[in-house]
């Protein structure tokens, strides 16, 4: 059986699934949703993904969205022999080093900084759903009062990385609506990438399209392992 670690982005919360779980369930795989809650930093937040994996005995894919494309990639370095493939949805990534802050363009710093600061409690205030192109007003409406704050630390420190997570397959899934360059982060890293149709949050818009492709992320693995 195969597990899927889903690990959700910036903001969100293990929710951000909800839609996507009970097709991979009904596809026979199995399903973790760890909560990267709490004021804490990236690497924290990379112990919080390890010590999920830790628990799993199956065959295992780790998927990050958004932010979380940098914490699945220092978990999967934690773990090599325990991560079979890792998917990223939308993700931040690279090598060894590498922050959010210092893959974003110019100014993007300086500006959720400064509204930390104005928080005055080191958090980043959600921006409203239509940064994740949620853009239907009822969605847009469920969606803004379930986003947090999100840790400053989270932004700006850069992943542990030992290149371990280099020897372990990976594919970035890059939507048609991405704000960054999603697609030239995985390219730089060596991942694979695949498009797909629908904004930055299409795990809540188009799940079923983008289960569909995480099965055949595993399909295709599988018949590799057979060549």
């Amino acid at each position: 059986m195969t597990t899927f670690v889903l690990v959700h982005g910036a903001w969100h919360g293990a929710w951000a699934w909800d839609e996507v779980v009970p097709l991979l369930n009904a596809a026979g795989a199995r399903t973790l949703t760890p909560d990267l809650g709490g004021d804490q930093g990236l690497h924290d937040h990379a112990e919080a993904v390890v010590a999920a994996l830790d628990d799993v005995q199956d065959e295992l894919v780790l998927v990050g969205h958004s932010y979380a494309g940098l914490v699945v990639r220092e978990a999967a370095d934690a773990r090599p022999g325990t991560v079979g493939h890792i998917v990223l949805i939308d993700g931040w990534a690279g090598a060894d080093g590498a922050s959010l802050f210092s893959l974003a363009p110019d100014g993007f710093a300086e500006t959720v900084g400064a509204a930390a600061e104005a928080r005055g409690d080191g958090r980043i205030p959600p921006p409203p759903p239509a940064m994740f192109g949620i853009t239907d007003p009822g969605d847009a409406e469920r969606l803004a009062p379930r986003l947090v704050p999100q840790p400053l630390r989270t932004f700006a420190e850069p992943t542990r990385l030992t290149g371990a997570v280099d020897k372990i397959p990976g594919t970035a899934i890059c939507c048609s609506g991405s704000p960054y360059p999603f697609d030239r982060f995985a390219e730089s890293i060596g991942y694979r990438t695949l498009a797909l149709d629908g904004p930055h949050n299409v795990m809540m818009t188009d799940p079923e399209p983008l289960a569909r492709m995480l099965l055949e992320v595993v399909q295709e693995q599988e018949a590799r392992s057979l060549e």
